[in-house]
């Protein structure tokens, strides 16, 4: 189990900034004297004899078992995530989406209710109103940033409150203390997906949260290297269902894996707060653009949650921006195919600048009722700003806004 974490010299992690924390917690010394964090690329471990075998298996020892719930190398990042996270506990899953299936599976049962906003990625919707509703779990889906319709839809059968902030891709906040105060006030859960902020930006536990959720496949890594997911708590009961369902349903993350995301973790601080500035510029420079009838970013004074996101997020606004364009789809694709040192990929978080057209690509799985809930346009587009010269951004997306329809 991943309990309270410690620096390598023993010392608790929460004695030590953000910075020391990414690049020193979680790593437990071996014999070997290294000094970077190995990767235990093993599938199972030894014991010195039956009964060992007997108390590892049955939990009444601590130790490693098998890499589907117990790798040194994926403890290492779940440590340290977890460290910066100012959570108590953690576990590393297959995927950002595993994250978010193990979460359901270790907290829900046939008969539960949970409530979403309606601004969640497609697939976490998917997720929801497909899989867990087959298996007997209601949902309702709510405004991002409206409380009163957060707790009309609370009822005595609610588990769950879940929320991305800032959404994906208009980038919508909600106050994550104002709603921490409702879902304890009806005795629920709030879990908050970190994606977008991940710790540098904003720590939602520090909010009130209950559980955060993680894509380590975005920020985390951020050079889009990897797949991987986690989910970090304060509540030793919570963390319990969290393991043992991602001790039986497997939807574990590879040693080699967490050993990215660690590396990942590193530099995490400093890469969020080159993101965040090369965003900021381009979101100015598009707001000036005749071509761009709308900009969502929330560092702009124009954004109707800025003053949350300075207050909220550290005075950082993240590495996303989305705009609008004339023509519908075909006036975003054209802008989008034009462009040449931008990828068009629907991967975030790199350190390569990306772009796609959300309606087609990330949530194209929803229906047209859906995504027009949700407020994705046809002519919506989504850039992941990377660690380019943010003049060669500019000349890009210019390509692509001055090409004549």
């Amino acid at each position: 189990m991943t309990g309270s974490n410690k620096l390598e010299n023993g010392q608790q992690t929460s004695q030590f900034g953000l910075e020391t924390q990414a690049i020193r917690a979680g790593h437990q010394r071996t014999g070997e004297g290294e000094h970077g964090e190995p990767i235990f690329t093993t599938s199972s471990f030894v014991f010195e004899n039956a009964k060992e075998a007997a108390a590892r298996f049955s939990g009444d020892q601590p130790g490693n078992v098998y890499s589907r719930f117990t790798n040194p190398t994926v403890r290492a990042f779940e440590q340290r995530l977890c460290a910066m996270e100012s959570g108590d506990y953690a576990v590393a899953t297959a995927s950002g989406m595993a994250a978010l299936l193990t979460t359901g599976l270790a907290l829900l049962k046939s008969g539960d209710h949970v409530v979403l906003s309606r601004s969640l990625f497609g697939s976490t919707i998917s997720l929801f109103t497909g899989i867990f509703s087959r298996l007997g779990v209601k949902s309702s889906f709510v405004e991002l940033n409206d409380i009163d319709s957060w707790a009309e839809s609370i009822t005595s059968h609610t588990r769950l409150l879940i929320l991305e902030t800032p959404s994906n891709p208009l980038l919508e906040l909600a106050d994550i203390s104002q709603l921490a105060e409702l879902a304890h006030s009806k005795g629920v859960l709030l879990v908050v997906d970190n994606v977008l902020c991940t710790p540098v930006l904003q720590r939602p536990l520090e909010l009130g949260a209950d559980i955060v959720i993680h894509s380590a496949t975005k920020y985390l890594d951020g050079q889009g290297r990897c797949i991987g997911g986690a989910v970090v708590t304060r509540c030793e009961e919570h963390y319990k269902d969290l393991f043992n369902a991602l001790r039986t349903g497997g939807a574990a993350m590879s040693p080699f894996n967490a050993w990215v995301f660690l590396k990942g973790l590193e530099t995490l601080t400093l890469r969020m707060r080159a993101h965040c500035k090369n965003a900021f510029d381009i979101a100015t420079w598009l707001e000036t653009r005749p071509e761009v009838s709308r900009v969502y970013y929330p560092g702009l004074a124009s954004h109707p949650n800025h003053q949350l996101a300075v207050r909220q997020q550290n005075d950082l606004f993240g590495g996303m921006v989305s705009f609008e364009v004339a023509g519908g789809r075909e006036g975003a694709w054209r802008v989008i195919d034009n462009t040449q040192l931008l990828s068009i990929t629907a991967n975030l978080g790199d350190t390569r600048s990306t772009i796609t057209h959300p309606a087609t690509t990330t949530h194209a799985r929803l229906s047209e009722d859906e995504r027009a809930a949700a407020g994705i346009t046809e002519g919506l587009i989504r850039v992941s700003v990377g660690h380019e010269d943010v003049d060669d951004l500019c000349t890009d997306l210019l390509r692509g806004l001055s090409t004549p329809s």
